[in-house]
């Protein structure tokens, strides 16, 4: 078990005192359809040298893929684990005073807008997903230095990470340009390297783990998403009406499609419907890259209103503000032509 008794690292709503009674509460009022299933299919299989042979059809009829012979030294995707244990296990007081830029930490939500400053009227963290964070502009990062040692020490691995993750990035998003007949200044403008991000989590320890969520039911906003888990497992996809485990495998990665990337392909390609459960027993450490097109980059679909991702974003921060639910592409949607 991960920093076994140490809930001082847990922000306080995550302690085991006073929100011992969980179980009191109502279920999750997770609203998704579809039981959950352990069994297979499991989800394909990508090798990062032979991409082209199968990754239309996986697009088109997964988008979440499990991405093998990747070149990511399997001594740099440990080292990260380990450094993000020992960050994660510092006091959560000191956790909020030492990490704050570029390198942000976070708590409580994904969207960093509900960040450290979340207000909560109960005296529980109901409402909350279960888990802390750091979010890591790419951009900023590497010109950083950190009197921290601990800290110094992980942004140069995350900056080496940050390379791998530019170089997959690129190479995925071209064999899917090409698959989709996009012309040169399309390819160019719907994927910017630059605007890569990384998002480190840590969902925690959760004693009432059948009615609370790491993440709920959501697509990813991105182009694409490249996911590194460990081996305690929790991250589900839903496929074909079940979820269905995406099961931890050594020196695995984890590839899946985001909004933009559905409504480029004009609906041919998944943004894939994914979520993560918590561990009554274990945390759970993963770390997500996540790649945008161009700020002034115009989707266009004959599905889809024109729109920037700029746009997207500002509908989906309106849509979570107003009915507390991200809409998404649906905002989007020419009227009449149907959903996939």
């Amino acid at each position: 078990m991960t920093n076994s008794d140490n809930f001082d690292s847990y922000p306080p709503l995550f302690r085991p005192n006073p929100c011992v009674d969980h179980g009191e509460h109502s279920p999750n009022p997770e609203s998704e359809p579809g039981p959950h299933s352990d069994s297979e299919p499991e989800i394909p299989v990508v090798d990062l040298g032979s991409m082209r042979e199968n990754l239309s059809k996986i697009c088109r009829e997964w988008g979440m893929f499990r991405l093998v012979n990747h070149g990511v030294p399997v001594e740099l995707l440990s080292q990260l684990h380990e450094h993000a244990n020992k960050l994660f296990a510092l006091n959560f007081e000191s956790k909020q005073a030492l990490i704050t830029t570029p390198i942000l930490y976070f708590w409580g939500s994904p969207a960093l807008t509900m960040s450290g400053n979340v207000q909560q009227t109960g005296p529980c963290a109901d409402s909350l997903n279960w888990l802390e964070g750091l979010n890591v502009p790419l951009a900023k990062n590497s010109d950083f230095e950190y009197q921290h040692p601990l800290l110094q020490s992980f942004r140069s691995l995350l900056e080496e990470y940050g390379k791998h993750q530019t170089r997959l990035a690129k190479t995925i998003f071209s064999a899917m340009a090409e698959d989709l007949n996009f012309p040169p200044s399309k390819s160019k403008s719907y994927l910017s390297l630059p605007t890569g991000f990384m998002r480190v989590y840590r969902y925690l320890r959760c004693p009432m783990a059948d009615r609370r969520w790491g993440i709920g039911s959501h697509t990813d906003s991105s182009v694409l998403s490249i996911l590194h888990q460990d081996q305690v497992g929790g991250l589900q996809v839903y496929k074909n009406d079940k979820w269905l485990d995406v099961k931890p495998i050594h020196n695995t990665l984890i590839v899946n499609l985001g909004d933009m990337m559905q409504a480029m392909s004009n609906d041919n390609y998944i943004s894939v419907k994914h979520r993560v459960r918590v561990n009554k027993e274990k945390e759970r450490i993963s770390i997500g890259y996540f790649v945008f097109p161009t700020e002034d980059a115009v989707i266009e679909s004959s599905r889809y209103k024109p729109f920037t991702y700029p746009e997207f974003q500002a509908a989906k921060e309106l849509d979570l503000k107003t009915v507390g639910i991200k809409i998404g592409l649906s905002r989007f949607r020419i009227t009449g032509n149907g959903t996939n």
